[in-house]
């Protein structure tokens, strides 16, 4: 991008890219924007995340991943067919895949989440920052057994983000957000 954004131009303009183009997402931005996403508030510095990412040529490899687990019966699809079922798949340019510990410990387990959260939404906004659009997901596939494995997921860990990033045409359009008077409630009224 030729101006680099506000903090509300980043928050009040990103949009969930679905569409993406194809174009690769260069692994120095990636793992830049991962960088300082790793800023987000987070319980007694705790970073509860790590991730694992993929762009370039391990891509090819991930999509054979995601093609095993998603599509079933996919050796039996034609390559025409197959090909527009990966298609979601195959059109983002990097993906960052974020593992958090499922800490026993109630409050610290939610404690982590939130601040997951918080390094999963700096990332989008750092990415969208430097023209890169993303897709928080969280499909059911990343719980599966062979998915886990695949990531290297351990035990006592999950994956709570399946982010896709890549380059777009165009921009979507805002979905309407709920009214300031419908989600506050100020005290004692």
């Amino acid at each position: 991008m030729s101006k680099q954004l506000s903090v509300r131009e980043a928050v009040v303009g990103r949009r969930s890219i679905k569409l993406f183009n194809g174009q690769p997402v260069d692994r120095d931005v990636l793992l830049e924007i991962i960088e300082d996403a790793t800023y987000a508030p987070n319980h007694g510095n705790r970073e509860p995340w790590r991730v694992v990412v993929a762009c370039g040529p391990e891509l090819e490899k991930l999509h054979n991943l995601l093609r095993d687990t998603t599509i079933p019966k996919w050796q039996e699809l034609s390559e025409e067919t197959l090909a527009k079922q990966m298609q979601k798949f195959t059109t983002p340019g990097a993906y960052v895949f974020v593992i958090v510990p499922e800490d026993v410990r109630q409050k610290e387990r939610l404690e982590d989440l939130g601040a997951a959260a918080s390094f999963i939404q700096n990332m989008q906004l750092l990415a969208w920052d430097q023209g890169i659009g993303s897709c928080w997901k969280t499909p059911p596939f990343i719980d599966a057994p062979a998915f886990r494995q695949a990531l290297g997921v351990q035990a006592g860990e999950r994956v709570i983000s399946m982010l896709q990033l890549g380059h777009y045409d165009q921009k979507p359009q805002a979905k309407a957000r709920k009214p300031v008077e419908e989600i506050v409630t100020v005290f004692g009224q």
